[in-house]
């Protein structure tokens, strides 16, 4: 999965899909939690810090954790004096950071994991108390969305139902699901949820 990414890295930003999905999960997130000068964020599945960035604008500081690195050496190339985005390569499921951070955000990441309870335990552990989490993906779809084929897709999307209970299993509270945002495509419609949780105190 890492090479297909490595080799889109350079024109992933290309395009408007990518960039409307980061904004609109910014606002979204940007109503829903108040995000704080003080804080300190990990953006799982950065990428090329499309989200980052813009999350990065309110808080402390921003940690972009990926696989890729072609995907994270294009997220640096936008660090500047004014605005930096620390890039991570690192599998947070495999060997935790002895970083705990605020909150965890993440776009269109999630159906790229294959086992999501142990990814909302890796968000729990990484957490601060009462932390938060902000988790965009899709709906449950056909497994049409990606035109480029499935590879390296482990979930058509998500069931709000079932996600929800691997949530709270993972030993979070005060699950909200919030539509984000629509991909328009010419064969159908695909909504993109925003999930949020806090951990339990």
């Amino acid at each position: 999965m890492s090479e297909r990414f490595n080799n889109a890295a350079e024109h992933w930003d290309k395009g408007d899909m990518r960039q409307n999905i980061a904004h609109a999960v910014f606002q979204t997130i940007s109503n829903r939690i108040s995000l704080l000068s003080t804080m300190e964020i990990m953006d799982f599945g950065a990428g090329t810090g499309l989200l980052s960035f813009k999350i990065a604008q309110m808080v402390k500081e921003v940690v972009g954790v990926d696989l890729s690195e072609k995907m994270l050496e294009q997220l640096d190339n936008k660090n500047s004096d004014a605005l930096r985005v620390e890039a991570l390569c690192h599998d947070i499921c495999e060997i935790p950071l002895e970083k705990k951070f605020n909150g965890i955000v993440s776009s269109m990441a999630m159906h790229h994991v294959e086992d999501t309870a142990a990814l909302f335990e890796a968000f729990h552990l990484h957490l601060k108390r009462d932390g938060f989490v902000a988790i965009a993906d899709l709906e449950a779809e056909d497994g049409s969305f990606h035109s480029h084929g499935n590879e390296g897709v482990f979930h058509f999307g998500f069931e709000r139902d079932a996600l929800r209970r691997t949530i709270e299993k993972a030993g979070f509270e005060h699950v909200r699901f919030h539509h984000a945002y629509t991909v328009e495509k010419e064969t159908q419609d695909y909504p993109i949820f925003l999930v949020t949780a806090i951990k339990k105190s």
